[in-house]
């Protein structure tokens, strides 16, 4: 290659590449910037909860709840819930954008061969006979490939590959959510099952008062206007019982809704049994093992990771770019020789494309991406505080239930024994009838709280296990740096 060629090659690639600064992205960064975890403390908040390094829920941690009829149930929502599918179909638009991002850096190779049939008016005639038929035989290969210089493609590809990653852990996290809200709404059928419970048994002592009512009203003892509150009360503990019945029927439905089923599969299901909560414990390694243990957050850093590669093939927009074209064949009418040498053809074409002036839609679109990048940063950290958050509360509320629920057991009991001694007293005779309709009130006040503190105490462990994770372990499939490992890449 001679002195002059060398100098005019460099030539033309300066020229371009000053050409390119015409449009530029001066002046336009990300300012995103991802929360390191070990600036969230919550020592003080978490002093005093047992720390295990086997404190991190199994995969199937709903088994430990204790009710088999639950398992199968989860299993039964994870297979046929509209809720999956969804997830599911979305992580396959994912995959398909990534394939899709993947072939377009590929080049291409099209061929064709056909036959055209034609006759020729006289106007369109060059020898002004007209009349004349004319058969027309082509094939040809066409060739064509863009030069990714800069690597825009690539980082393109690797941004739509990102975003299918997120996506499957997204797929993973409706699973966990699935599950969770699953045990939730069975706790929530045992939960309605005792409060009908209470209500009849609710039914039943105020219909013994309304009977030994009836005989001190008989006796003489009581009068009309006793009788009447008695009669008012056994009316309020009916319509308590009716609305019980029909709480506890909303329950079956809304766990038959999320598994996938219609109303009637709630009558197939056995009356659950009483959950037990977790061991109130927490993992040693918190927060640091956090991220990779919980679905929203691996899916949140691929988004990141995503966001960095897109703000990445958006600058290499700037750039100069080539392009390559060719394609070769023959063309012939019929009679002459398809693939002699008069018929053959072919052309190249190398393409150089640079931007000089678009309006700023360039500048507009990296800008975007920008904000893209730094949307995803702030929904990463948001969802980091978010997960330590939940994790400490459910731990301290889980803590301070236990104390309810023994007072509130002692209660309760206190208002069993007083309402039984005082119905004694008031079937012989002796006691007083507003002293037994205010510990009736205390005795279903009692009963009801405690059972409402024994459900929360189990909705509270779930919450637990679904803010640890629920066992999900997917970084070991598909590893993704922290987010703030990529914010240099953009700049």
């Amino acid at each position: 290659m001679s002195g002059n060629s060398l100098r005019n090659r460099f030539s033309l690639v300066f020229l371009a590449m000053s050409l390119a600064g015409c449009a530029n992205f001066h002046g336009l960064d990300t300012s995103g910037v991802a929360t390191d975890a070990k600036t969230l403390h919550a020592d003080a908040t978490l002093k005093g909860v047992t720390l295990s390094p086997a404190a991190w829920p199994r995969a199937d941690w709903w088994k430990s709840l204790g009710d088999d009829q639950l398992d199968g149930l989860i299993r039964e929502a994870l297979r046929d819930s509209p809720d999956m599918q969804v997830a599911a179909a979305r992580a396959h638009q994912a995959d398909a954008a990534a394939y899709a991002a993947d072939a377009a850096r590929m080049p291409t190779l099209d061929a064709q061969a056909g036959v055209t049939r034609e006759r020729l008016p006289k106007v369109q005639d060059p020898q002004g006979i007209g009349g004349l038929y004319a058969t027309v035989r082509q094939a040809d290969l066409s060739f064509n490939y863009n030069f990714d210089l800069w690597g825009g493609q690539r980082d393109a590809w690797e941004a739509a590959l990102g975003q299918a990653r997120a996506a499957e852990v997204d797929r993973q996290a409706a699973a966990l959510t699935l599950a969770a809200d699953v045990a939730r709404a069975y706790s929530n059928l045992g939960q309605a099952y005792i409060m009908y419970d209470l209500a009849q048994d609710d039914l039943k002592r105020t219909q013994q008062m309304l009977e030994l009512g009836q005989r001190r009203l008989t006796a003489g003892i009581d009068s009309d206007y006793q009788f009447q509150q008695t009669e008012s009360l056994a009316a309020s503990s009916q319509a308590s019982a009716e609305d019980a019945s029909k709480r506890l029927q909303s329950a079956k439905i809304a766990l038959a809704v999320l598994l996938g089923k219609g109303p009637d599969r709630a009558n197939d299901i056995a009356r659950p049994k009483v959950l037990q909560p977790a061991a109130v414990a927490l993992p040693s390694v918190l927060p640091a093992e956090l991220l990779g243990r919980r679905p929203d957050l691996v899916a949140a850093r691929w988004r990141v990771e995503a966001a960095s590669k897109d703000v990445a093939a958006s600058k290499t927009r700037f750039y100069p770019n080539l392009n390559l074209s060719a394609a070769a064949g023959t063309q012939s009418l019929l009679g002459d020789a398809l693939f002699g040498s008069a018929s053959k053809f072919f052309n190249i074409a190398p393409t150089v494309s640079l931007p000089i002036f678009d309006g700023g839609r360039l500048r507009a679109s990296l800008d975007a991406t920008d904000a893209d990048y730094d949307l995803a940063v702030a929904q990463y950290n948001k969802s980091l505080v978010k997960a330590l958050g939940d994790v400490s509360d459910a731990i301290n509320q889980l803590h301070a239930i236990d104390l309810q629920i023994k007072a509130q057991q002692r209660a309760a009991s206190i208002a069993k024994q007083s309402f039984d001694t005082g119905t004694l007293r008031y079937g012989s005779g002796i006691g007083n009838y507003v002293d037994v309709l205010t510990i009736e009130q205390q005795l279903l006040q009692a009963q009801r709280q405690l059972a409402s503190l024994n459900a929360e105490q189990i909705d509270l462990s779930i919450q637990l296990m679904q803010a640890l994770g629920g066992g999900y372990q997917g970084e070991d499939v598909a590893q993704a740096a922290t987010p703030s490992a990529h914010a240099t890449q953009t700049e």
